[in-house]
This record gives C-alpha cells, sequence and structure tokens, in this order.
C-alpha cells in the first residue's frame, strides 16, 4: 500500500499543470553532472547491499511462514491476526515507498511548505478514510478479503468490471513505478543497470511474497518498520546537526525564493490541492490497505492503526520534504528530483549516503509485496468467488502463479526506465470518478449498480475534457484544460453530484433498497 505512489515525472512538463510529486520517481536526468558524481558509490558494494538486503527478507520470511501450515485464508488476508502494534506498523512499512526519498524533498524544492501540508494531509486522509470505512466494511461483510468482492454483490457486474479494472491497473503501475524508482535510484548511487537492480529485487521480491502471501507480508513489514523509523529519525538528526543554525537558511531562501515559505502561494495550494484528491481518489482503491483492515484483529484496531498511521503519515512527508527547502537554501537544489540526495552530499556526512541506499532498499521491499500480495489476493478472492469448486491447493498455487506472472512485465518496464507518469494520472481520473459511487453505496441504500455507474462514467468523460495528452499537452479547447487538479476536480465533483441526484431521485420513487445483509450472506470464506 502507498500513501502515495512513485511516479516518473519531468518536472519541466508538468509544474504548470499541479500535478503529483507525490508520485514522482523516474527522469533522475540532473542538470548537475558533479552533484551526480558526488553521489555515487562502488558500484560492487551497492550490488552486494542490493542483494543481500533482499536476501536476508527472503530467508527471514520463508523461515517464518514454514512454521505453520498455510491456508488459502492465510495467504490472501490472515484474517484477525494482527494487534494494535502489527497493524501499525505494517500500514506505516506497506505505505512507505522509495518515493519518500524523492519526491517529498521534489515538492519541497519546487512548491514549498504550502505544497507539503497538502502533501501530508493527502496523505493522510485515505487513512482517516480508513477510520470510518474500513469497520463499516467489517460488519457489512466481515468475512469479506477485496474491495472488489464488495462491488460485485453490492452494485453488479458492470459496476464490478470497472472497479476491477481500476484496482488492478492502479497497482499494477504503482508496482512498475517502484521497481522503475529503486532501479533508477540505485543506478543514481552506485551506477548499476536498471536491468540488474530491476532483476534483483524483483525476483528475490517475488520469492517470498508468491511463498507466503500475505502472511510473509506481515512479518516482513514489521521488521521493515523497525528498520526504517529509526533510519529516518536518525537522518532527520544528522540534518538538523548539519544544517546548525536555520535562521540563516531561511533568510537566504526568502531572499531568493521566498514563495518556498509563503502559505499564500497560489501554485503551492493549487498543487497541495491536486495531491489530495488524486491521493485519496487512487489509495481507497489500494487493495493492501482492504487487506489490512481484514488482518487486523478487531475495528478497534482498525482504527488505532489507520490513526497512527495516518499521524506517521503527515510527519514523514513534511520532514523529509524539508530536506527539498533545506536544499534549495544551500543552493542544492538544480535538479529538485534529486534535492534530498543533493543536500546530502552537500551538508551531510559522507556515510549518509550509504544510510539512503538502505532506507530505499528497505523502502522498496516493503512497498512491493504489498503490491503484489494486493493484486493476487483481488484475483484469487474473485477466483474462489465464481468458480466455488476449486480446492485450496490449486488457489495457492494459481496466487502464486500470479505473483510471478505480474512481476515479469514490471520488471521488463523497470529495465526500461520509462516514465510512467501518464498512466497513473489515468488512474487518479478513474479512481476520483468512481470514488464517492463505490463508497456511498456502503451507507445508501436506494443507489443501484446503474446509477453508480453511470455516476462513475459521466464523471470520468468529464474529467477526460480536461485530462492532457501523453505528452501533457492539452487536446482540448476548454479553458484551463490540460490541468490535472481541474480535471481530477471534475471527474470527483460530477460523480459525486450525480450519485446524489440518483439516491434522491430513488427515494422519491420510493424504489427498492437494498438489503445490507445481503453483503454477509454472499461473501463468505475461502474453504480449502
Amino acid at each position: 500500500m502507498g500513501w502515495a505512489s512513485g511516479r516518473a515525472v519531468n518536472y519541466e512538463k508538468l509544474a504548470a499543470l499541479f500535478v503529483f510529486p507525490s508520485k514522482s520517481l523516474g527522469e533522475f536526468t540532473s542538470n548537475t553532472d558533479q552533484t551526480k558524481e558526488g553521489m555515487m558509490l562502488a558500484p560492487e558494494l551497492v550490488i552486494a547491499l542490493t542483494v543481500a538486503i533482499a536476501l536476508i527478507f527472503v530467508l527471514l520470511s520463508v523461515w517464518y511462514v514454514r512454521r505453520e501450515t498455510l491456508t488459502v485464508e492465510d495467504y490472501v488476508v490472515s484474517r484477525n491476526s494482527a494487534g494494535v502494534i502489527l497493524a501499525t506498523a505494517s500500514l506505516v512499512a506497506s505505505g512507505l515507498g522509495a518515493w519518500i526519498s524523492f519526491s517529498p524533498a521534489e515538492t519541497g524544492a519546487t512548491s514549498g511548505i504550502v505544497a507539503l501540508v497538502g502533501y501530508g494531509i493527502g496523505s493522510a486522509l485515505p487513512l482517516a478514510a480508513f477510520i470510518i470505512l474500513g469497520p463499516r466494511m467489517r460488519q457489512l461483510m466481515p468475512q469479506g478479503h477485496s474491495i472488489t468482492e464488495y462491488v460485485w454483490p453490492r452494485f453488479g457486474p458492470g459496476m464490478y468490471v470497472f472497479a476491477l479494472a481500476v484496482v488492478i491497473f492502479y497497482m499494477f503501475i504503482f508496482l512498475a513505478a517502484e521497481l522503475t524508482g529503486i532501479a533508477l535510484a540505485v543506478q543514481l548511487i552506485g551506477g548499476t543497470p536498471l536491468w540488474v537492480t530491476a532483476i534483483v529485487i524483483g525476483a528475490l521480491t517475488v520469492l517470498y511474497t508468491a511463498h507466503g502471501g500475505m502472511q510473509a507480508s506481515l512479518f516482513t513489514d514489521r521488521i521493515q518498520c523497525f528498520i526504517l523509523i529509526p533510519l529516518l529519525i536518525l537522518m532527520l538528526i544528522t540534518a538538523a546537526v548539519a544544517v546548525g543554525d536555520l535562521g540563516s537558511i531561511f533568510a537566504a531562501i526568502s531572499g531568493t525564493k521566498p514563495e518556498l515559505l509563503s502559505f499564500s502561494n497560489v501554485s503551492g495550494i493549487e498543487f497541495g490541492i491536486t495531491l489530495i484528491i488524486g491521493i485519496l481518489s487512487s489509495e481507497m482503491f489500494n487493495q493492501g490497505s482492504w487487506q489490512r483492515v481484514y488482518a487486523a484483529r478487531n475495528s478497534s484496531v482498525v482504527r488505532k492503526g489507520f490513526l497512527v498511521a495516518g499521524l506517521v503519515a503527515l510527519a514523514v512527508i513534511f520532514l523529509t520534504g524539508m530536506f527539498g527547502v533545506l536544499a534549495v537554501g544551500f543552493d542544492a537544489a538544480e535538479d529538485p528530483s534529486v534535492s534530498m540526495f543533493a543536500f546530502v552530499v552537500a551538508v551531510m556526512p559522507a556515510w549518509s549516503v550509504l544510510a539512503v541506499l538502505i532506507l530505499i532498499l528497505v523502502l522498496v521491499m516493503s512497498s512491493m509485496d504489498t503490491l503484489l500480495n494486493g493484486i493476487v489476493s483481488a484475483v484469487t478472492t474473485d477466483l474462489a468467488r465464481f468458480k466455488p469448486n476449486l480446492n485450496g491447493s490449486f488457489l495457492l498455487g494459481s496466487g502464486r502463479l500470479i505473483t510471478i506472472a505480474i512481476m515479469i512485465p514490471a520488471i521488463v518496464i523497470a529495465a526500461q526506465g520509462y516514465s510512467v507518469l501518464h498512466l497513473f494520472l489515468i488512474a487518479d481520473l478513474v479512481c476520483a470518478a468512481a470514488l464517492f459511487p463505490v463508497f456511498f453505496g456502503l451507507f445508501a441504500r436506494r443507489f443501484g449498480g446503474k446509477a453508480a455507474l453511470v455516476s462513475s462514467v459521466t464523471g470520468l468523460v468529464v474529467g477526460a475534457l480536461y485530462f492532457p495528452a501523453s505528452d501533457f499537452v492539452p487536446w482540448s479547447a476548454l479553458p484551463q484544460s490540460g490541468r490535472i487538479v481541474i480535471s481530477l476536480g471534475a471527474a470527483l465533483g460530477v460523480s459525486t453530484v450525480l450519485s446524489l441526484v440518483f439516491a434522491l431521485a430513488a427515494k422519491i420513487a420510493n424504489s427498492q433498497e437494498y438489503n445490507f445483509d445481503r453483503l454477509s450472506e454472499d461473501v463468505q470464506l475461502i474453504i480449502g
């Protein structure tokens, strides 16, 4: 699960569009070759460290899962197994990704503090939404596994196909982006070829994820969280000591780029609004989060775990984003996409580059196993639903084969270093259009599948009118066309208004109410 997914970005193309630095991993085309060279570690060291860290998690995971017999339920959701500490650790570890080493700092360096506030709110808001929606889903569908499993009985096949496409497309693009991000980051630090990192990280992550499923993910999340948080704190303390007098640094920033420190920065505000809409919309369809709703011991654990993870999201995004702001003060942000690395090289001790490498390696594995698990769980639960006679061994084997099959194209994409930004934005647009209709159905009895589908598709069409083409050039003549914030806002706004109109019309017409008890009857445990 990601609070904000990693995505490749050419900032010059997108600055005017107010698109997501929250998903900005990819085209590290630095304008400063000297800075790049200063970040380099010995390639042999980088490769050895990459393999060693990945192997540690493989071995630990295999050892843990072999301790007990694995059922399909264990593999898909590990139901009711996590207390508050484990649930929180899992949410934090799976939510953090390699993107936190790049995108928050880029946001700070380009859009300033007000955009970082929006970034933090956008990252925390989905977690806050799960505090309400998670327990509601557990109440209505206590034996559930996935968001798509809810959509089928609640809205019917049309909306189900729409939602399933959204979930799989978004999570696969997120997976490819994370793998691309770590490949490019390792290349930046050690000159390692993209395909080497992509194969090593991808293959070793698949090994323990395919073997242990959700149980392995929860176990490794706990270890990864207890590595990540101390490392992040160490980096922040080291940065504070290295900077020294913050007052003089902020004075320097005020003299060169005062808008970065201004809360009335219009572009930063619009940037923040875009982040809030986009991250909230897409993360609500992140199957990794819904797995953790059912992995929690009870609804109280869900509320506490997501609450703490939300507070961590706010703190991590803002504090790591300040690396970018400080990089501007030290004149080390010529290339915003690597401003955190540039700051580390310019200001912090030499060992900090090695610490950053360890940090991003752990980060990317923690998010990738969640993404793989999420896609596989959605497909496996639906397979069990449509083919109830399949036995557990077949479903487990199918889940493992699907895990491997998903990773192969992700490795191929990562090895090319492609930007996946436009695909990510398409997923965000579709998610924004489907957001309100899907979750409105958890509460509104007189809101059916046709109304949900029409609302979503109409919102998508209206949002698409403002959406930029693949080269980020507006394709329609509408005012402000090509502004992502307008596109996502239109998709969300239109689908929300239409959903409310359909629900009101159905109430006036006294149409048949949906019986929520059907969800608990239609969705059962996977036996086998």
